[in-house]
């Protein structure tokens, strides 16, 4: 199992706002996708506890990823698994005791991300298109080792482009509230 901190940023953006960072930033060609299949009890448990549980396909890649709350940003747990066994976990749910969490869980909701990303100052900058149950939308994630200077920095990067800050939803959080 591996662990670590995260702590990120983030803005929606539009569609052209969205193309323009892809243009500016020459990423056309680098845009690849990761889909998440999020996870959770009958009774929603660990929404209800702000809790993520994800297993995050991204080419023939998986991980399991629990994401909870800390006092800055994020604590995130991963473990790897074969192909084989996220299309198990995915299909019959499974016992979530092995990432630390006392429940069974099966799948709830999915959602596919076409991302880039760029190094900016001391971070990362990702530019998301996300599909979900016949939406679309577009956003801005900055990831950091440093809350203070990363919010300043996060900033200064909206007002170069003349963004508006509009507050991001948890992704799981769109996928679950849009599911069919």
């Amino acid at each position: 199992m591996n662990m670590n901190k995260e702590i990120e940023f983030k803005t929606f953006i539009d569609e052209d706002v969205y193309n323009k960072l892809i243009n500016d930033f020459s990423l056309d060609n680098n845009v690849f996708a990761q889909t998440n299949h999020y996870f959770d009890t009958d009774d929603t448990k660990l929404l209800q506890e702000q809790t993520v549980l994800r297993i995050r396909q991204k080419g023939n890649n998986y991980k399991i990823t629990k994401k909870t709350r800390a006092e800055v940003g994020a604590e995130e747990t991963h473990i790897f698994i074969s192909k084989e066994k996220a299309q198990d976990l995915l299909e019959h749910g499974f016992d979530a005791s092995i990432i630390g969490l006392p429940y069974f869980v099966h799948k709830i909701a999915e959602l596919t991300t076409y991302r880039v990303s760029t190094p900016y100052k001391n971070g990362t900058l990702f530019f998301d298109k996300s599909v979900y149950y016949g939406k679309v939308d577009y956003e801005i994630e900055y990831e950091v080792d440093e809350v203070n200077e990363g919010l300043k920095d996060f900033k200064q990067f909206l007002e170069s482009y003349n963004i508006e800050y509009k507050e991001s939803i948890r992704k799981s959080k769109r996928a679950f509230d849009n599911r069919k």
